[in-house]
Formats: C-alpha cells, sequence, structure tokens
C-alpha cells in the first residue's frame, strides 16, 4: 500500500467563502509531510476535516489505511488512528501527567479508573520518549516543551498511524532537536507525520515531502531534495520573490505606544521600557 492516507477532491464552503476547492493530499507511511501555504491557504480547515471538526463538502473522499474513512468527532479520529497535536496547547494543567494521557479513555478494572495500570503504562511511554518526568507530575509544574511532549505521548499511546503537528516549534524554539528526534523515531516505526510550519529550514531539515495549498486551492506536491526554498515560496505566493524581506520607505511618525519602566513582582522583568512609533 503506497499511502496511509488519501484525501481526493475535498471542498469546503462556510458563508460566502470557499475555505477549500477540490483539494488533494496522499501521505506515506513513515514519512514526514509538510503542509505549506500562507494564513487563509486551507491547511487547517483540511485537517479539521480530517480530525471530524468539520464535514466537508458533498462528494470527495477520504481512505485511510486503503478503507473509507469517515468520522466526526476528534475522539473518532483518534480511534481510527488519526491524532492532532495543536499549536495551542490545550493541557489539563491540574491534572496529572498519567491523567492527561488518558483522559477520555481511562484504563478501567471492575468499573472502577485502574489508576496503577495508567500510571504503569504512562511509565513505560514517557521513558520510551526519553522524557524525564513523573507520571505522577502536575502538568502545571511543567514546560511548554514538556506539555508538548506529552501530547506527543498521548498520540503514541492511542497507536496513531497519523499524526498531525500543527506548528509543533512555535512555543519551543531552544528544543527542536529534541523534538526532530522524536519525529524521526516515530518514522522508524511507520508513523506518517502531517508537519504544519512556515519555517523554511525546518521543513528541509525534517521533511520528506511538502504539499503548497494557495487560496483553499491544491497547487502541488513535491520531495524537498527536489524543491529549493525560491521554488516553495513562489508556489505559496503565485509569483516569484526575489527579495524576501524588502527594505520599505516609511514615514516614522509620532508615538502611538509607550510602556515606561515595566516590573514584575517576580523579578522576570525589571524595569523595561518601549515606546512605538507611527509607521
Amino acid at each position: 500500500m503506497e499511502y496511509i492516507l488519501e484525501m481526493k477532491d475535498i471542498s469546503k464552503t462556510f458563508p460566502g467563502v470557499k475555505a477549500l476547492d477540490h483539494v488533494q493530499l496522499q501521505v506515506r507511511p513513515g514519512e514526514v509531510h509538510a503542509l505549506m501555504g500562507e494564513n487563509g491557504a486551507g491547511k487547517s480547515t483540511l485537517m479539521k476535516i480530517l480530525m471530524g471538526i468539520y464535514t466537508r463538502d458533498a462528494g470527495g473522499e477520504i481512505l485511510f489505511d486503503g478503507k473509507p474513512y469517515m468520522v466526526s468527532n476528534p475522539k473518532e479520529a483518534m480511534d481510527m488512528g488519526v491524532a492532532m497535536i495543536h499549536q495551542e496547547l490545550n493541557p489539563i494543567l491540574d491534572m496529572t501527567v498519567y491523567e492527561n494521557i488518558f483522559v477520555g479513555r481511562e484504563l478501567r478494572k471492575n468499573g472502577l479508573v485502574d489508576k496503577k495500570a495508567e500510571i504503569e503504562q504512562a511509565q513505560k511511554l514517557i521513558e520510551e520518549c526519553g522524557l524525564h518526568v513523573s507520571p505522577k507530575e502536575t502538568l502545571r509544574n511543567l514546560t511548554v516543551a514538556q506539555c508538548q511532549l506529552i501530547e506527543i505521548i498521548k498520540a503514541i499511546s492511542v497507536n496513531a498511524k497519523v499524526i498531525i503537528m500543527d506548528e509543533p516549534t512555535a512555543a519551543i524554539t531552544d528544543r527542536e532537536v529534541e523534538l526532530f528526534g522524536h519525529i524521526r523515531r516515530l518514522k522508524e516505526k511507520g508513523v506518517a507525520i502531517i508537519y504544519i510550519s512556515h519555517r523554511m529550514a525546518e521543513i528541509f531539515s525534517i521533511c520528506d515531502r511538502v504539499s503548497v495549498y494557495r487560496d483553499g486551492q491544491y497547487i502541488g506536491t513535491g520531495t524537498t531534495t527536489e524543491l529549493d526554498e525560491g521554488q516553495l515560496i513562489k508556489m505559496m505566493v503565485g509569483r516569484e520573490i526575489t527579495d524576501v524581506y524588502p527594505k520599505l520607505e516609511a514615514d516614522i511618525g509620532e508615538v502611538v505606544f509607550e510602556a515606561k519602566n515595566i516590573v514584575r513582582a517576580d523579578n522576570k522583568v525589571k524595569g523595561v521600557s518601549l515606546s512605538v512609533r507611527r509607521g
């Protein structure tokens, strides 16, 4: 089987807006497949259809593991083997690591939650991922990077065959290398990663193929070995960009925002001042 996931001829219309116009996506087992496009290109809408958050318009087809795929909510998607790690993490901060991993699908014994089994399984998963935290630790005491890895562990725990990562390094700029190591280990197990990011360096570092969308339309797919940054940008914006960060002349005006001597009680901010001028 060449593809673990195929989305064919997918459309989605909101009132007054054609968010997706007969787009497609094919993902192979064990590959990291990037979705790229400017904001509003349709990437997130396509993934929300895959997760059952949105319903696609009539027509089109989704095949998962070679079989027709239809879900109506994220839990059904996870039960099928598709998990999503959102850019805006939603951990339950006052619950423990093991409770977050098994929330909504608790392990039970004689009708009651089997905490011992959950802790043991969570400990095994944590060790496999190389994360050094206790399964009994409360998430409020963890870093953002650790919370994100807990989300990855949760996806692994449902034996997901496809994991969607939406801007996974947006909040952990100092931990990309560790995240990339986890992604490579998932690849070795045959798990497919759908990777949404605007960071070109990440795309060429970790991804095997890229699919590009623009204004709700599918533009094309290529490997990261045959595409370069300039070609990707041209596919995303529809024209060649010779200067990615052009210097623009602007008239600088009066101060429109100013903060003086800002201090936090915990001393993380000490006497910081900032002023911004019009233009």
